[in-house]
């Protein structure tokens, strides 16, 4: 048998991932095996060995596919001839998540994480979130102790209040919207809810907009 080539073996890893998503979504984590996610793909079970150790080894890299480390999000909207002032940047960075959540892969994978984690499972769900949730708050914290230093924020909110809020929110948000996407247009009322907050807090900051749209 001829040796695979690196596209060949690299097309096999994202068939397996994506066979992942949907087995989990339908399932749940705990639900699910190895076997069946080879099913899916149309492979063995060796297949899934080969590239994987484990079950939480392969949620984490489905995982890996879409994750949104505040630090790249940041990085994404920053404009090099016009340094941002924190508070924008969190809030286009903000705008960039609520678009790229509605992606179908992420939207999918999300709500595996949020709605079909359950505690039993292989993956430690508490944990995971713990993880990104830390990651998330400690980037977050910088940009609102900075937007205090600056005097670009009300002085009279904490940043650590603020850093929470905007991560109850947001997390908030996201809990909820996956749970029935049909239920409202997260691209409509999310950016409003960003905007809203951010006006709240810093009341002379210009209106901003999601990076997809011009500015009014």
């Amino acid at each position: 048998m001829p040796k695979r080539t690196k596209a060949e073996a690299e097309a096999t890893r994202e068939a397996l991932l994506d066979a992942a998503e949907v087995i989990f979504l339908e399932r749940g984590v705990s639900r699910t095996s190895l076997e069946q996610i080879a099913r899916q793909a149309g492979m063995t079970r060796g297949a899934v060995y080969w590239h994987f150790k484990n079950k939480s080894d392969l949620f984490h890299a489905m995982l890996d596919r879409v994750k949104m480390p505040l630090r790249q999000l940041l990085d994404d909207v920053e404009d090099a001839e016009r340094p941002r002032a924190p508070l924008e940047s969190l809030q286009l960075a903000a705008m960039h998540a609520l678009e790229r959540l509605q992606s179908p892969r992420s939207r999918r994978v999300h709500t595996i994480l949020f709605h079909c984690c359950e505690a039993s499972s292989d993956v430690n769900i508490l944990e995971l979130h713990q993880r990104l949730a830390d990651d998330c708050y400690d980037t977050m914290l910088e940009r609102f102790e900075e937007a205090n230093r600056t005097g670009t924020m009300i002085a009279s909110i904490e940043p650590e209040i603020a850093c929470r809020m905007l991560m109850s929110m947001f997390g908030g948000l996201m809990h909820d919207w996956l749970r029935d996407p049909t239920r409202y247009d997260i691209g409509d009322i999310g950016p409003r809810m960003i905007d809203t907050f951010f006006e709240r807090i810093a009341p002379c900051t210009p209106h901003c907009t999601s990076p997809s749209q011009p500015p009014s």
